[in-house]
This record gives C-alpha cells, structure tokens and sequence, in this order.
C-alpha cells in the first residue's frame, strides 16, 4: 500500500511540475482583396486576420504551379497592401498564398482570388 501511495504521489509532483502546453501558433488567413480584378501595376488591399508582420514572411499569386511574389508595401494584422507585379500573365486567375514566419515556415494557400485583366 505504501508503495502505491509513493507511486501516486510521484505523479501528482510530476503533473505539477509539467509546463503548460504552449497555445498554437495564429494561423493567417485571407477573407478578401479589393479589387478582385485589375491590371499590372493596380494596387490591391488584402484583408484578413493574423497577416501582421510577425507572422507573414511573404504573399504570393500562384496558379497552383507557379508562384509570383507580391511586394508587400503596407502590413498590419488584419490588411496586407501591395501591388501586382509585371510578371503577371493577363488573363489569368491566381489565388492567393503566404508564407508564414518562424522554425517551421510554411505556404498556406488562401480561398481569395484575384484576376489580372
């Protein structure tokens, strides 16, 4: 019995002294761009959540096989602004995709689309 006891004590201190599990990292997300179609060179403000700079390294157009990185001229947490790039083909229909910062950086496609007239 007064092994069991040691036992359970033993893990009580043990569950105590274990850190709180870490909250998992703001995940970013595209909601819209405005506007939703333009020309090279249009400006566009891409609006969402978790897009501040701690969090998006990079914003992309990509047509599922090549990506286009857009320069990002104004960020905050909730709106990303930047401008289409002379690389965009005319006629074409991107998505939206970011690379996140941190150990492990990853490309998130984003459900917001934007069209190069």
């Amino acid at each position: 019995m007064r092994m069991y006891v040691i036992m359970l004590v033993a893990l009580m201190v043990g569950a105590v002294a274990v850190p709180p599990l870490m909250a998992q990292d703001a995940i970013p997300r595209c909601t819209t761009v405005e506007p939703t179609s333009g020309k090279v060179g249009t400006d566009i403000v891409v609006t969402g959540e978790n897009l501040d700079k701690n969090i998006v390294a990079k914003l992309y157009l990509t047509d599922g096989t090549n990506d286009i990185e857009l320069a990002i001229t104004e960020q905050a947490a909730t709106t990303l602004k930047s401008k289409i790039p002379a690389k965009a083909k005319v006629g074409e229909r991107y998505k939206l995709m970011i690379l996140t910062k941190g150990k492990e950086p990853k490309l998130i496609e984003q459900p917001v689309r934007f069209e190069v007239e």
